[in-house]
């Protein structure tokens, strides 16, 4: 199998896994938030953005690391003193911020969730973080040397056990104590399968450490970016629990939530682009890493840019499906601009690649740096004067803003060929299937799930009547789909 071949299949692994994820985030908004209510689910999107913000400093992005530097390594004392030695340090790090987070439960859970009475649950979100630092480290493994489907499986398996358990616990009367209790849970089992899957392929041996001063080098310069991009992701959370109370999170995140799905079609190529492309770029195949990159800024597109448009038509029907009336009127608002802004930030994914390719990762946390100042100086003075809405406006502001800047600085090292007679296309496809959706304006489940399907076969068939495709793309995929 060639490269195009294995990174393809590899893009739709991972793929498969994300689609679970998003089904599982589908399944939760209405579980939680038709029985807990806005305010349940406000409780619950904070301590899952809080969760967010330690994943940023928790492992201080050593699994990074492991990607970037092991991806081509074949000498097994090599991988094993660097897989222990990002673990070991790993876990530390993460275990002290634990510590702080379980001895400061009750002032979080005062400031953060309104709530003094809730510091147990932000004690269990505490004691979730070693785990949620070794199950980043064991995912870094895996995607470091290519092996998705042992990647995608432990994902998958962590997900549906984490559905299993919310689900129970919850129609249990356990609440949102039960729902962060199941996270707990879930990582606790898929991170032991995990541990043991790696000691059983390199062994087992304490660290000398003697690997870590490049994997800082690369990993600790991306953690001001990962911080500004938790910033601009998730603090709005806090604003608004802050300014406007936690019945307001719950209904921002609900549209979130939804619009968040555009997220998961880069996340595949943010998994499997940095270790292909690592190992391409090192070989000095460099025709090869523009190739990897055009290809897929054209199919994340492909699939990003109808989306934007059925959830932008589609938001009211989808959250009286999925959630409450009292989540529809700014929900709805809500959840196209956060879709944008997610198609700008799975461009920004494909476009930062060049960067840390070239080892130039210091600009990227300068930009995070000063879009995060920028998006929470906006919500601190918008949300107050014109509610959620404004905080998913200065959500998008801040994503434009970051990625415009990334596709400007990255063609300076690496440019590539972007194809924009395809994305007007697609946009031709997507203006076509919207105003299908629109004249069809379905309600309920089954009638929204009908047209979503509907709306699918209208893009692509609209889309491959204008040639969207080649006929070498069209028969690269017809051999590859037999071995899929």
């Amino acid at each position: 199998m060639n490269s195009y071949e294995k990174y393809t299949r590899d893009i739709a692994i991972t793929g498969l896994t994300n689609l679970v994820i998003v089904l599982r985030g589908l399944v939760l908004l209405p579980l939680i938030s038709k029985t807990l209510g806005a305010y349940g689910y406000g409780i619950w999107a904070q301590v899952m953005v809080t969760l967010a913000l330690i994943a940023c400093l928790s492992t201080l992005n050593l699994p990074a690391s492991l990607s970037r530097f092991l991806a081509a390594e074949k000498d097994r004392d090599v991988i094993r003193e660097g897989f222990f030695s990002v673990l070991v340090t790993g876990l530390g790090f993460s275990l002290l911020i634990g510590l702080v987070l379980f001895l400061l439960s009750r002032f979080f859970a005062a400031s953060l969730l309104n709530d003094p009475g809730s510091f147990r649950i932000m004690q269990l979100t505490a004691l979730i973080v070693p785990f949620w630092a070794m199950e980043a480290t064991y995912l870094g493994f895996f995607r470091a040397f290519r092996e998705m489907k042992t990647y995608s499986f432990m994902l998958i398996a962590r997900n549906f056990l984490e559905l299993a358990l919310i689900s129970y616990f919850i129609f249990s009367g356990y609440g949102v104590f039960g729902a962060v209790l199941s996270l707990l849970i879930a990582r606790v089992v898929i991170d032991s399968v995990m541990l043991f899957l790696i000691i059983n392929r390199i062994g087992i041996k304490w660290p000398r450490f003697s690997r870590l001063r490049p994997y800082f080098g690369f990993g600790i310069p991306l953690i001001p970016g990962m911080l500004s991009s938790w910033v601009i992701n998730s603090s709005d959370r806090y604003v608004i629990g802050i300014l406007l109370g936690v019945t307001p999170v719950g209904i921002y995140a609900a549209g979130y939530g939804i619009g968040y799905v555009i997220m998961y079609f880069a996340a595949p190529l943010a998994v499997v682009l940095l270790p292909t492309l690592s190992r391409l770029y090192d070989e000095n195949r460099i025709e090869e890493v523009k190739i990897h990159l055009s290809y897929s800024l054209k199919y994340f597109l492909m699939l990003a840019i109808p989306s934007v448009f059925g959830l932008t038509v589609l938001a009211r029907p989808l959250l009286r499906v999925l959630s409450t009336p009292e989540f529809v009127p700014e929900g709805s608002l809500v959840l196209p601009l956060i879709a944008l802004s997610y198609l700008l930030f799975g461009t920004y994914v494909i476009f930062s690649q060049v960067h840390i390719l070239v080892k130039r990762t210091k600009i990227l946390g300068i930009l995070w740096g000063g879009a995060a100042l920028l998006n929470v100086t906006l919500n601190v003075i918008l949300v107050p004067l014109f509610g959620v809405t404004a905080a998913a406006a200065a959500t998008l502001f801040s994503y434009s803003l970051v990625t415009v800047i990334t596709v400007l600085t990255a063609t300076q090292y690496l440019k590539f060929i972007v194809m924009p007679a395809f994305i007007l296309k697609s946009l031709i496809a997507s203006s076509v299937m919207s105003a299908v959706i629109w004249f069809l304006n379905p309600n309920g489940v089954v009638n929204v799930a009908l047209v979503i399907g509907l709306g699918g076969v209208i893009y692509f068939a609209v889309l491959l009547l204008q040639r969207g495709f080649s006929r070498d793309e069209i028969r690269f995929f017809r051999r590859l789909l037999p071995r899929s």
